[in-house]
């Protein structure tokens, strides 16, 4: 065979031959030179070497791709194709060399290639039928961009490859996962079905059916962007591809016409291989985007690529070579990019980081940001420390105030954290920003937040909520101060069946958001939907078994509905030891078992007496020691405890309605009616 310098090498394996023949009979019938012989496929020196000159000297390389492909660890075909990528790093960066071909399904970012393979786009042929498109751009990579010959092949197939733009030999490897199941977004469907069908549900009604709503096709205009792989060389750049993916999310949710996958579910997809219609199914959406961020010294490359999951076709790809400085105008154009390709329009305010033109601050902020999402002490003084790194660097950025404000706020949960330190210097931080910036709906939440949880300020907590969702009405900062402004209204009217259909709603962009769930079952438990919450909180104890309180509230309501032995098993899986001994106590309490119920309570007294009298309380409630009750609620109104908004709903404390101490607790917490 000739090693015609413009011949295409065809690499597979053995279980693909038949595929490879149809591959190369299609290039050949297009006049392509194609280096394939199958006679010819024996070992030794000779024939080694043979491979050796012909990967040295072709034109293009064509690895097929396949499940065989990634099932076998070892085959002459790796050896083929390290070849291959040792002699792409000889190259210029926008030389087509590497052309990858999957012949199946095989998802782009779990098949076991190079590297190098992900960096260009790769072509469907579903076993290896080969339609006159592909071979037209093959003619093209060949010519170096001369317009293809006249010679045609006829196309055995209907499936037609996307274009190949030139290949570049970056690297990318967009991460992609497994987590959860289709029953999670069943939850979301099935409550909002309920809640549109009648407006209140009984507390003993078992839930609906939701095959037929899960098996409607996802819309169209449905995306989820997928975290952005770091491929720097010291693999210490994953705050930034976070951050850039979040940004992303942003930027898209801005679209009234799109459907955008919440943050939270999208992520959990992170470091782990799942098939890209898996995925997909999973998020109920049509569209995944998927990328990369290498940075080198002030040096950025972003590759991004939107995949359309039904088949797994890349709909449109793009390598973006950029100064560092340069990265919130990249944003942009990848969203907007993104949403032409959807056919949608984009209707993006700006808010936050895309106005700030620090790029040292705005590193920091991102950080600050990696470190708050990991949810623990230790990551929380880090995302501390460097927030108040971009402050030096930049006193008047303002969303890095607000983010700050953020993370004080949530050191506030900690036991024992002095309430008028967390006042001041969330307050502070919050004022600063809204200083600089009026118009940042963030710091409006927050400080809807500071109003409802530390000062009992009901009207401002909603002001402040309503403002964030007039500055940011589609995008993720209004989407959140929805969900506090309808949580705030059922906490002081008593309804909750608007809230409960927004968190359902949510569960649809965010299927997989294990705090989402947590809160649909809440508020059912609260409602009285008890077989709701009940579903809502399987589905979330399946994603993750020792989810915090989860146990404790699948027990209470089983409690609620007279299933005593089943709420003794499923406190018993608590976790979390006050909210374990709280559910005991009141479960050993209705079996009869009045000296384990005392003991249960006597621990909780004895453990967490400083940040569970509210609780306690509600034990004493239900036992109907009114005196004891009304002791511990005092304890948690002088101690300000954060369950004490929840005093006018709790369902554990109805038995004090009819007393006047309750009455008076409601006044002095500006809930009385």
């Amino acid at each position: 065979m000739s090693t015609a310098k413009h011949a295409v090498f065809l690499s597979y394996a053995s279980e693909d031959a038949a595929a490879a023949v149809r591959v190369c009979e299609a290039l050949r019938a297009g006049g392509i030179e194609v280096w394939f012989d199958r006679s010819e496929l024996r070992g030794g020196d000779a024939w080694d070497q043979k491979i050796r000159h012909q990967i040295r000297s072709c034109t293009l390389f064509l690895p097929l791709i396949s499940r065989n492909t990634s099932a076998r660890g070892e085959g002459y075909f790796r050896l083929e194709w390290k070849l291959a990528v040792d002699r792409s790093h000889l190259m210029a960066s926008d030389q087509a060399f590497l052309v990858p071909v999957a012949i199946d399904d095989s998802p782009e970012m779990a098949a076991r290639v190079p590297d190098e393979f992900r960096a260009v786009q790769w072509t469907r042929l579903p076993d290896g039928r080969t339609s006159s498109a592909f071979v037209d751009r093959v003619h093209v990579l060949l010519s170096g961009g001369q317009s293809p010959p006249a010679a045609r092949v006829p196309t055995p197939a209907t499936n037609i490859p996307t274009p190949m733009h030139p290949p570049l030999r970056s690297r990318i490897r967009p991460a992609v996962v497994l987590v959860a199941a289709l029953a999670v977004i069943a939850v979301g469907a099935l409550l909002i079905a309920k809640f549109a069908t009648r407006h209140e549900v009984t507390r003993d009604t078992a839930p609906t059916k939701s095959a037929t709503v899960l098996a409607s096709k996802a819309p169209e205009k449905s995306i989820a962007v997928l975290p952005f792989v770091d491929l720097s060389e010291k693999k210490d750049q994953e705050y930034f591809s976070d951050g850039l993916s979040e940004e992303l999310i942003d930027h898209l949710s801005h679209s009234p016409d799109l459907k955008v996958i919440a943050r939270t579910s999208s992520f959990q997809f992170k470091g782990k291989n799942e098939d890209v219609r898996s995925i997909a199914e999973k998020l109920g959406v049509a569209n995944l985007l998927e990328g990369s961020v290498r940075t080198s010294g002030y040096d950025l490359r972003i590759s991004a690529q939107l995949i359309r999951a039904s088949d797994g076709t890349t709909l449109w790809s793009q390598t973006y070579d950029r100064k560092l400085s340069d990265i919130f105008k990249v944003q942009g154009e990848i969203a907007d990019t993104v949403v032409d390709a959807l056919r949608a329009t984009l209707g993006r305010t700006e808010n936050g980081a895309g106005t700030e033109q620090n790029l040292a601050a705005y590193q920091f902020l991102l950080q600050g940001n990696f470190f708050y999402s990991r949810n623990n002490q230790g990551d929380l003084d880090r995302s501390l420390e460097l927030y108040k790194k971009a402050l030096e660097l930049d006193p008047h950025y303002a969303l890095a105030w607000a983010m700050l404000a953020r993370s004080y706020m949530k050191r506030g949960a900690e036991p024992n954290f002095p309430l008028a330190e967390l006042e001041s210097k969330t307050t502070d931080a919050l004022k600063k920003a809204l200083a600089i910036d009026p118009n940042l709906a963030v710091a409006h939440r927050w400080l809807g937040r500071v109003y409802l949880n530390l000062r009992w300020d009901w009207a401002s907590a909603e002001s402040e909520f309503e403002r964030a969702i007039a500055l940011d009405p589609t995008g993720p900062d209004g989407a959140a101060a929805t969900n506090d402004l309808l949580a705030t209204k059922a906490f002081m009217t008593g309804n909750f069946d608007e809230s409960v259909r927004r968190q359902a709603e949510n569960l649809a962009r965010n299927p997989l958001d294990t705090e989402e769930l947590f809160f649909v079952g809440w508020l059912c438990y609260f409602a009285g939907h008890l077989e709701d919450s009940v579903t809502a909180l399987r589905r979330l104890l399946d994603l993750n078994p020792a989810f915090r309180d989860a146990h404790a509230i699948v027990a209470n309501n089983l409690l609620a509905m007279h299933r005593n032995d089943e709420a003794l098993a499923e406190a018993q899986q608590e976790t979390d030891e006050p909210a374990k001994l709280q559910v005991l106590a009141r479960v050993y309490w209705v079996l009869g078992r009045a000296t384990d119920a005392r003991q249960a309570l006597a621990d909780l007294e004895a453990k967490y007496t400083n940040i569970d009298a509210f609780d306690i309380a509600c034990v004493y409630a239900e036992r109907k020691d009114l005196n004891a009750a009304f002791t511990w609620l005092d304890r948690a109104y002088r101690e300000h405890e954060g369950e004490m908004i929840f005093l006018k709903v709790h369902p554990q404390l109805r038995n004090l309605h009819g007393d006047p101490r309750y009455q008076a607790l409601l006044r002095a917490m500006n809930l009385a009616v």
